[in-house]
């Protein structure tokens, strides 16, 4: 009995953490560059059962104990086991802001890989987004909503003196006398990047290969990969998945309520 309360139990944790997820993209859905949380569950190792009989001859394999008749196998709960993002391409919308830049997919030498705008968060460190809702600040440096510097290629904070500037497909700033290249960051395998919130990631990335093909717009902003329907609709069925292995659990309650109270007093 206590199997399947823990059971129970463990399933109803794992909703609440879909739901958590779930409700976490619903409200980044309007977030430009945000990547929507996909939940892992796993089941906990099965156990293969076996019958107990009297009349089965004690063998064993090595063992000391003896083989049963195995009759199937059976998993005792399930938990979440990681949040992986999609870092599928969300729709570009214009806004006509001329520090909005937007990075566009094209060919990837990788399947599994990447580009990201590179910026320095407030520790001074190298970090990694999509959300290209770019300003300029008092000292015209180009910032992120956060005040984050971005980045040119050589690790630098881009200095604009305040002045707009225009920017070719290739990621590069034209201002009067000089031209600065965006810091564009490539890596290969995007699930080894972990979120470490404000749409900031964190990982290895280099230089964009050769062969990459990608565009950088101007005026634009990529909005968030949410698909705020389908999220809504998977909300609904974690909460009655949810509903459901509680009505189990106060089940498993109920009987142990009474084989407490009731059965015990038999004896």
């Amino acid at each position: 009995m206590l199997r399947g309360f823990y059971t129970a139990a463990s399933g109803m944790v794992s909703q609440q953490r879909q739901q958590e997820a779930l409700s976490n993209n619903i409200a980044n859905a309007q977030t430009p560059g945000y990547k929507a949380d996909q939940t892992a569950l796993r089941a906990f190792p099965e156990m293969l059962m076996h019958q107990m009989s009297k009349n089965d001859v004690p063998t064993s394999r090595g063992l000391n104990f003896p083989m049963q008749n195995p009759i199937g196998s059976m998993n005792t709960g399930v938990y979440v086991h990681e949040n992986i993002p999609d870092y599928g391409q969300g729709d570009v919308r214009e806004t006509g802001i001329s520090t909005d830049l937007a990075l566009v997919d094209g060919e990837l030498p990788d399947e599994t890989g990447g580009l990201f705008f590179t910026v320095q968060n407030e520790d001074g460190e190298e970090r990694y987004t999509r959300n290209g809702n770019f300003t300029v600040d008092g000292e015209g440096f180009l910032v992120t909503t956060q005040g984050y510097y971005v980045l040119d290629e050589a690790g630098a904070p881009i200095q604009t003196d305040g002045i707009e500037f225009t920017l070719t497909e290739d990621g590069t700033l034209q201002l009067p006398g000089e031209n600065i290249s965006l810091g564009i960051a490539y890596t290969d395998n995007v699930n080894e990047l972990a979120k470490e919130g404000n749409g900031l990631f964190n990982g290895e990335a280099g230089a964009v290969p050769g062969e990459a093909a990608y565009t950088v717009q101007q005026g634009v902003l990529e909005r968030s990969n949410v698909d705020a329907a389908q999220s809504m609709t998977q909300m609904m069925e974690s909460y009655r998945m949810f509903e459901t292995n509680q009505r189990v659990l106060k089940a498993y309650d109920e009987s142990m309520g009474k084989a407490v109270s009731e059965i015990a007093r038999l004896g």
